[in-house]
Parts: C-alpha cells; structure tokens; sequence
C-alpha cells in the first residue's frame, strides 16, 4: 500500500505519512508509559524541575571531559537547541576549577547561506553560541585550545577528519525538533528514487556530515525559538554532523524540555525508538539502532495530547 502524502509539505517525508496506528498509539502515551518503554539500550529519564534538567544536561559536558587526560583525549558533542546547559557547564568548571584543557567538543551544525557557512558574526550562528554562552565564560587556563573546538562549516572535509584522529565521543547531546530530527538530520524530500518511499534506513545511516536542505517545518521552527517568528530571517540550508559520526559516538542523550518539539512529537519518537520502528521518515526514530540512546524529559513541558481549543 502506497504511503501517504504529508500534511505539511507534499514534497516532503515526515512523520505525517506514518501509519496511522502507531500515530494514535503515540498520542494515547502518559509520562508513565512513556518512562516505562526503558528497554536495554533505551532508557527514558524524567525530571521534575528545570532546574534539575538543565544541571543534569550540563553535568554530561563535565563528566565527559573530567575523562579526557592529553594520551587519551575525550569529547562531547552538542547542540544549540537547547542552549540553557551551556553556561551552567562554564559555572561549574570556574566554580570547581576543572582543569578540562584535554577535553574536546563538536559543534552539531550550522547555517548556510549562498553556499558558505555564516561566520560567528552572524546573529544566528550557532558557533558563536557555542563560544558565547559556554567557551568564553570558562576561565582562560581551565578550558580547551581552540584547537580543540570543531565546528562544522561548508567544507566538511576538517570536521569530519576531527572524528577520526583519536579523540574518543564520550556523549552526543541534542534537542529535537518538530520535524523529529536530531542536529539537522531531517527527513528526505520526496525525489529521485524515494519518491515513493522513504529512504531505507540503512541508505540514510550511510550519511555524514553534509550540507543539507532544510524541511519547511524545520525552517519555521527555527523562525519561532530564534528569530521571532521572522521565517525570512532562518537560511534554507544547513551543514550538519550525520549519523556516520552519531554512530561513532559512545551514547546519544537528547533533551527535551517541551520548548522545541510538541507533546505529541515527545510521545511519537519515544515510542518508535523503544519498539525498533526505525522509519527515516522520523529520522530521530533511526535511533533505535543505536546502542545507548537516553531520552531525558522535563516532566512539565511533556503536555497532552488532548484537543484545546487555544
């Protein structure tokens, strides 16, 4: 049976042409059943504060990095949604003066425009994030050279070397977005050969770091949780970290906090992810694959599936 065109853009792949069983399966989901979908591999955490949330989600960057020593450097992957953990990860390594000069980080993504990455002026540069709200804000001889820093950029070539010269990925954070992608791992277009099906997972498991065109529901998210709403402001392409290097990470921790993705997008990945239903038309779903996945949820922002009328 052939699948659905998507409600949102028919050009497009995402969750919208799934089955509609495990849709309403997902919608059905309380936070008690979604913590209790832990399998080996899989564990599903709840925090009851956004406090406890955010510390926990800057402790993995400390935890990573107090591993690293010069002979056997360790790292961190991590993302811009969410930011709030970045400068509490600065606060707790001025505060205990963690040496984490050996450590290292990955940036997942960034923009780009007319074929080039933005440069670290842009407003919207997540590097620039990155340096801002975490790197700069850890006292000069505590924290890492910048010879360690590895953002992507338009020429992957350096950054994809930089997986593959020793450093050892501790952790590969990240946020999801409503279109249910992880950096900006998004469903593919509707073309070519996956015109009528979705690329298998295996095919899409195969992708590196890359630049990427972006899902229209990517780009308007992006309008809302960073440019106010202004859609003509958020480039239509991006360069992002891929699963070749998500794989090479020892455990991917995504942090949803109920501030990018929707209650039912929560439900929906959660569900895919504890009973293998790998489909690249949710590619965060493809994550079921992987050996040590952890989904960490704010337990107030996991909200209801119910219909509202708003």
């Amino acid at each position: 049976m052939p699948r659905r065109i998507s409600a949102i853009a028919p050009d497009w792949w995402d969750y919208t042409t799934l089955d509609q069983e495990v849709i309403e399966e997902a919608a059905r989901l309380t936070p008690r059943e979604m913590q209790r979908l832990s399998r080996p591999g899989f564990q599903v955490v709840m925090y009851d504060t956004l406090e406890d949330f955010y510390l926990a989600e800057a402790l993995e960057y400390v935890e990573a990095w107090q591993q690293s020593t010069e002979d056997n450097p360790v790292g961190i992957c991590g993302p811009i949604g969410p930011t709030e953990q970045l400068p509490l990860v600065a606060r707790v390594i001025n505060a205990l003066g963690l040496d984490v000069r050996s450590g290292h980080f990955w940036g997942m993504d960034e923009w780009i425009l007319d074929g080039e990455s933005v440069p670290p002026s842009h407003p919207l540069s997540f590097e620039r994030c990155d340096r801002e709200l975490c790197f700069k804000r850890i006292e000069r001889k505590l924290r890492m050279p910048d010879a360690n820093l590895h953002f992507p950029a338009a020429d992957t070539a350096p950054f994809r070397a930089s997986w593959n010269q020793g450093v050892r990925c501790a952790v590969m954070q990240g946020g999801q977005g409503d279109v249910k992608h992880w950096a900006f791992n998004d469903p593919p277009a509707r073309k070519g050969k996956w015109k009528d099906q979705p690329m298998p997972p295996e095919e899409y498991r195969k992708l590196a770091t890359r630049i990427v065109d972006l899902h229209p529901l990517t780009i308007a998210q992006n309008a809302r949780t960073s440019g106010g709403g202004n859609i003509s402001l958020v480039p239509t392409q991006a360069v992002t970290v891929g699963p070749v290097e998500t794989w090479q990470a020892e455990k991917v921790s995504i942090w949803h906090a109920g501030m990018h993705d929707n209650p039912f997008g929560q439900r929906l990945t959660c569900l895919m992810i504890a009973k293998g239903l790998a489909d690249s038309a949710v590619p965060m779903s493809l994550l079921a694959d992987h050996p040590h996945v952890q989904f960490n949820y704010y337990r107030g922002g996991i909200g209801r599936c119910t219909v509202e009328m708003h």
